[in-house]
């Protein structure tokens, strides 16, 4: 048997239900990794010790009766610090957010509850999610654990880091223009954006959805099952389906697929030649295996990603400057910077103007998908960069660059999954990503299985008493 820390969501379920291992034994041993890790990590803003070991005995007691609550009953999970838990305060990734204790769970809380998995606390983020890094001005920062100087994107920074460092297999983040994805890549997981409403979350909000960060694409599936279940809260939220995500996962048929090949977006930062290659090298994988896989051109152009830049800009803008002062000043100096810099001389026109072109690119993406059965692309076109940087380069005037290829997909409410498929010559991992038609969350998860199974051999998750130092 793998150590406790290493098994996945799916082994630990059949060890409970054949009582080889208990819930709570598995609890003890992941908080014990934690301790091991999080000095040099920081990936958690909350631990959740207590809570997490009387959940743990109380799933414990469910497996024994034959009462399980869900596949899933007493499997450790960690959120997003953004995911609301009744009781807690949701800083928001920020100093200028006032610590109150949430009044409920937020829905991917509740059905993480509701089906008896074991929360062991909340992930840091950046400064409101605004940023593609690990850097915050209330958790400080969150390193990779492939290599601590090196970032671990974001903003699902912690979940990120935990889910490669092993505190347990169940990971949830946020993403709004690729935060699940980018540190999924970065850190060497597997890590579904799905379509718009298809995870409930609370407050909803165009383009941002809640999705599973895993170490294998089957443990995103059995958290699919949880997570979808319907919630009243999110006004988004597509009608209910009766999926078993997990069920028949090897069922697609390669041979026949027509997948595009999206090599270079065109605008945004160049890709890497080690990205390229990964995905070339991935495409090259498919092809053999019997699907039709055909190069295909950026459908982004340099006004559309500049509207969404503008768009978000302008949105942060507002909140910051109806703070006051005493509060702006306790936020990352790099975020005030980059969203009032020009947002704050915008006009109504030049925010209309942003607006049409997301709505423009929304219109372009689901159009230039909707050719192939899916699409294949790098998921960020840059390695993991510098730990300490808000963003590549560092310049708060041209801070978005780097999420090219992932963006256009919360906009067009389309699903799309990081997989990792190889590493750098000095270790560091690289994913490719997948694209579905709206809605086709299954079939996404199902070809990336079989990517999964397609790629080279993956190497062991970081140590840490091995990872190379800060």
């Amino acid at each position: 048997m793998s150590e406790i820390h290493h098994m996945s969501a799916a082994e630990l379920s059949a060890a409970f239900r054949t009582k080889s291992l208990s819930p709570r034994e598995v609890a003890s041993a992941v908080f014990d990794r934690i301790a091991r890790w999080e000095p040099k990590l920081n990936a958690m803003y909350l631990l959740e010790r207590g809570a997490a070991l009387a959940a743990a005995g109380a799933s414990e007691t469910r497996w024994r009766a034959g009462e399980p609550l869900s596949a899933l009953d007493g499997v450790p999970i960690t959120l997003k610090e953004n995911i609301y838990t009744q009781g807690h305060p949701s800083a928001l990734g920020t100093a200028a957010t006032e610590l109150v204790p949430r009044a409920a769970d937020a829905p991917p809380a509740a059905r993480a509850r509701e089906a008896g998995l074991v929360l062991l606390g909340k992930t840091t983020m950046p400064d409101f999610g605004m940023l593609s890094s690990g850097l915050s001005s209330i958790h400080g920062l969150t390193r990779n654990p492939w290599r601590l100087d090196r970032n671990t994107s974001g903003s699902s920074s912690g979940a990120g880091a935990a889910g490669a460092a092993g505190y347990g297999p169940l990971h949830v983040g946020t993403d709004i223009g690729g935060s699940v994805r980018l540190p999924a890549t970065h850190c060497g997981l597997f890590g579904l954006k799905p379509s718009l409403g298809r995870i409930p979350i609370d407050p909803p909000y165009m383009g941002r959805v809640a999705g599973p960060m895993t170490r294998s694409v089957e443990d995103a599936a059995l958290l699919m099952n949880v997570l979808t279940r319907p919630d009243a809260r999110d006004f988004m939220n597509l009608p209910w389906q009766d999926i078993d995500y997990a069920h028949e996962l090897d069922a697609i048929e390669l041979r026949g697929l027509r997948i595009g090949l999206l090599e270079q977006m065109g605008v945004g930062l160049p890709v890497h030649p080690a990205v390229a290659a990964a995905t070339r090298d991935a495409a090259r994988a498919l092809e053999a295996a019997g699907a039709t896989v055909e190069p295909m051109e950026s459908f982004l152009t340099a006004d559309m990603l500049e509207g969404m830049q503008k768009f978000f800009e302008a949105r942060s803008c507002r909140d910051v400057l109806a703070m006051t002062p005493p509060v702006r000043a306790r936020i990352l100096p790099f975020v005030v910077e980059w969203c009032t810099w020009r947002a704050a001389q915008f006009s109504g026109d030049e925010v209309i103007g942003a607006y049409a072109q997301v709505v423009a690119m929304r219109e372009a993406a689901v159009r230039a998908v909707g050719r192939f059965d899916f699409v294949l692309s790098p998921t960020s076109p840059i390695l993991p960069y510098e730990a300490q940087s808000a963003c590549p380069g560092d310049d708060p005037h041209n801070a978005l660059p780097h999420i090219a290829f992932t963006v256009a997909y919360n906009m067009s409410e389309q699903p799309a999954a990081s997989v990792n498929w190889s590493f750098t010559d000095d270790g560091l991992p690289v994913g490719v990503q997948l694209i579905g038609q709206r809605f086709d969350d299954r079939g996404v998860l199902r070809l990336a299985r079989a990517l999964e199974g397609l790629r080279g051999a993956q190497r062991a998750w970081p140590e840490p008493e091995t990872v190379a130092r800060a």
